[in-house]
């Protein structure tokens, strides 16, 4: 039991800076929902329109780079302050901005803001929560991961239905503007430090930016440009593979560096960082897909098919929580509760791989559920894995580590839902197309063999009715979906599997057990 009162000060401005991470994160993801919109008001094309998540995934990498060194040098309190006045800024001027390349800028600021500010949650909740509540802080933090993202993009979807698309981002300024109140009156009041601006690591700075703005933008960019087909990849791929290297030499090397890269060392954070990159990797399977088959294949509209996120957002703030009771036992392993959710995990991709086109949102309700059961039991017990071992002076460098593949997971996730619907997408639509071709006369110019199933064409060549091939079009095109989501399924499956296999040869000193945390 813990001694003494807890005071009530730090909790206050712990909740100021999750409001602030909670904006961050619903700029993240309003543009794709609001893209046609957007693309509409504003006059941007298709292509160009890319560049609005490209960029602001390129700054928020950034950001989470960056953070920690800031944090130390500003004081969080004052970083926090900052980021939020950034944040609000941006979120009025873009709606309202009709310059492209200002347009650009704005949205790259607005996710390096973002990038600076999640971070700072986990800082904050190693701060300030004593041992025994600290897993409440880490199943707070994990409401950035699978909370907001699900609740974003439904509130998204609502403005963009009933008041306007422009409230996507307004919906942000609300939020700072509480987060700035909590944060000015509650955060402590650390001194500066701008004597570290001195040693500054502007090489390491420098490095940063082309490492991890390359690997982000051809990541994203990489499919639509055709890959190697592009100078602009190539020389993107170049500029990652050169410059990697050079940073993690520098970073090792220098007084301040940007990030500790020593506290890699320790297993405990080593695994939180890679099965907190896969996890953020395989849970567009529970997001982006069901999704994309609701309004590619059955036409719904983004705030009809977001009610499925809706529902994994909804009941993480009961599945988290619980997991923090259940892990605050001293006799549960949280390697055995891992495991047990990423197996859920697997078991609800292989359940939604029998997707069909008669499927609507009904379907998909369980197991989204079990979706939303696994997250939660993946996430806190690898995040109280992956900080038993950090002493709260490390909170921010460690936040940083962690946070960093976290948003790189993003555009990976983006890359591989990409890279399947081009391979298997292109594949389901030639063989398809393929036997319509064989079997022409049977599929498309025969009489049908049911009435509510026509062919498109009479026999003779003519069309059965005004539109007729555009309906087998779209026909077809549902189909091809179809059929790649649910291979799209199995591809984040297999990754599940080896996340699980991670979880089983986890060395037992990757688990520090709660009553050692709570005598620290």
């Amino acid at each position: 039991m813990m001694s003494g009162k807890i005071d009530i000060k730090p909790l206050l401005g712990l909740l100021g800076v999750l409001i602030a991470a909670l904006s961050a994160e619903f700029n993240d993801q309003v543009v794709g929902v609001v893209m046609p919109d957007l693309r509409g008001a504003l006059g941007v094309g298709h292509d160009p329109g890319t560049w609005l998540e490209s960029l602001y995934v390129s700054g928020e990498v950034l950001g989470m780079c960056f953070s920690p060194w800031w944090m130390y040098t500003l004081s969080l309190r004052k970083l926090v302050l900052t980021v939020l006045s950034v944040n609000c800024l941006t979120s009025i001027c873009i709606p309202q901005c009709e310059n492209l390349t200002l347009l650009f800028s704005l949205r790259w600021i607005q996710g390096l803001s973002g990038g600076l500010t999640i971070p700072l949650l986990m800082a904050t909740a190693l701060r300030a929560l004593p041992p025994p509540i600290r897993l409440w802080g880490l199943a707070v933090y994990a409401l950035t991961a699978t909370f907001t993202p699900n609740l974003s993009v439904t509130l998204a979807a609502l403005w963009s239905d009933v008041v306007g698309w422009q409230f996507g981002f307004y919906e942000s300024i609300f939020l700072c503007s509480v987060a700035a109140a909590l944060c000015s009156t509650f955060l402590w009041r650390d001194p500066t430090h701008f004597e570290r601006l001195r040693q500054f690591d502007w090489r390491g700075s420098l490095l940063a930016f082309i490492c991890l703005s390359s690997l982000s933008t051809f990541l994203i960019q990489g499919d639509r440009l055709d890959w190697f087909n592009s100078p602009l990849i190539c020389v993107l791929i170049l500029l990652t593979v050169v410059s990697f290297p050079l940073f993690v030499i520098n970073e090792n090397r220098h007084p301040l560096p940007l990030v500790k890269l020593p506290l890699l060392k320790r297993p405990n954070l080593l695994y939180g960082v890679i099965a907190l990159f896969t996890l953020l990797l395989i849970n567009a399977a529970s997001s982006s897909l069901p999704v994309m088959y609701l309004t590619e294949v059955q036409g719904y509209r983004p705030i009809n098919a977001h009610l499925i996120t809706l529902e994994i957002g909804l009941t993480q703030l009961i599945f988290l929580p619980s997991m923090a009771v259940l892990l605050n036992r001293e006799r549960v392993d949280p390697r055995v509760v891992s495991f047990i959710g990423v197996s859920l995990f697997f078991c609800a991709c292989i359940g939604e791989s029998f997707v069909t086109s008669s499927w609507n949102r009904e379907q998909f309700y369980g197991w989204q559920l079990v979706f939303s059961l696994a997250l939660a039991m993946i996430v806190v017990p690898l995040l109280q894995m992956a900080t038993n071992s950090i002493q709260p002076p490390e909170g921010a460098f460690a936040a940083g580590i962690v946070n960093t593949p976290r948003a790189i997971s993003e555009a990976v996730g983006l890359w591989l839902l990409d890279l399947i619907e081009r391979w298997r997408g292109g594949l389901h639509s030639s063989r398809i197309t393929d036997q319509l071709g064989r079997r022409r006369f049977e599929v498309v110019q025969s009489n049908g063999y049911l009435p509510q199933h026509p062919t498109p064409l009479l026999p003779d060549g003519a069309p059965r009715f005004d539109g007729s091939l555009e309906w087998f079009s779209h026909t077809v095109r549902a189909e091809v979906t179809t059929l790649t989501v649910s291979d799209a399924y199995l591809v984040f499956a297999a990754i599940s599997i080896g996340l699980m296999l991670l979880i089983v040869t986890l060395p037992i000193r990757t688990y520090a057990p709660r009553i050692a945390l709570m005598k620290k």
